[in-house]
């Protein structure tokens, strides 16, 4: 279901280094949302011809949906100045959304801010799994008390060693993967981050056989498939290749369907 619809902001709250929470209240479309999908959102005193802005979802209750952002341009920097009772449009909830019924042992694989979309998840899951944490210091680690809270158990990397142990989040992957081999466990992997993390889980789903979710991040300026500016080469299960739109055929595809 999508639908556009002028929300109003409820508040905002400083994460760290730039990152922010942004609770905006829209009535439909936080009740539909589902882990995985996006909303188009047109940032309140923005010229009316500045593009609207994707952003994963964060979290979902009631009315109310939940945005993690960084400041990093205009367009966020112009969010950082919306207050409680400021308007939003809002178009969502957008694409399909992570699969809420796991045929494995969970694994969450997130870098930087793509914990939005599984934190969200992990809320939304059945069981409970393993959440690994990745970014390039401590400030780029987001929502570890999030999954802890839902009873979650967290890995954290950071490249520069500044949180957790240091070195690639697949590191500590590859050691959930290895031990759940060992306990003879199937794991299913749901990922979410650059194109080099999610590649990186792809590859290790498809070499251990086992299911595969990563949400791909591209380009999106219409984000209901019209424009073509996010297209992705993928594999039907007969091997033949065909040009999927992000934002309407995902963003979240299986490991085996994605062509690098």
């Amino acid at each position: 279901m999508m639908k556009d619809v002028t929300g109003r902001v409820i508040g905002q709250t400083p994460l760290k280094a730039g990152y922010w929470a942004l609770d905006v209240e829209v009535p439909g479309v936080a009740e539909a949302a589902q882990p995985g999908q996006f909303v188009h959102v047109r940032v309140p005193g923005l010229e009316p011809v500045a593009l609207r802005r994707p952003f994963s979802i964060y979290g979902a209750q009631g009315s109310v949906l939940k945005l993690l952002y960084k400041t990093v341009g205009r367009g966020t920097a112009q969010m950082n100045r919306l207050a409680p009772g400021d308007p939003m449009q809002v178009i969502g909830p957008l694409g399909n959304g992570f699969p809420l019924a796991p045929q494995g042992s969970p694994l969450l694989v997130a870098g930087g801010y793509g914990v939005a979309p599984l934190s969200f998840l992990a809320a939304r899951l059945p069981v409970r799994g393993v959440a690994l944490i990745g970014g390039r210091t401590a400030d780029d680690v987001l929502a570890v008390a999030d999954f802890e809270r839902l009873g979650w158990t967290v890995r954290v990397a950071t490249q520069d060693g500044s949180l957790g142990e240091a070195g690639l989040v697949t590191v500590p992957l590859d050691r959930e993967l290895a031990r759940l081999r060992e306990a003879g466990v199937t794991p299913e992997l749901f990922a979410c981050g650059p194109d080099g993390l999610l590649r990186a889980v792809g590859e290790r789903a498809v070499q251990t056989g086992c299911r595969g979710w990563l949400s791909l991040d591209k380009h999106m300026v219409c984000g209901v498939g019209a424009c073509l500016a996010c297209v992705q080469t993928l594999r039907r299960a007969d091997g033949t290749e065909w040009i999927g739109r992000v934002c309407h055929d995902g963003p979240i595809f299986e490991a085996r369907e994605i062509v690098w």
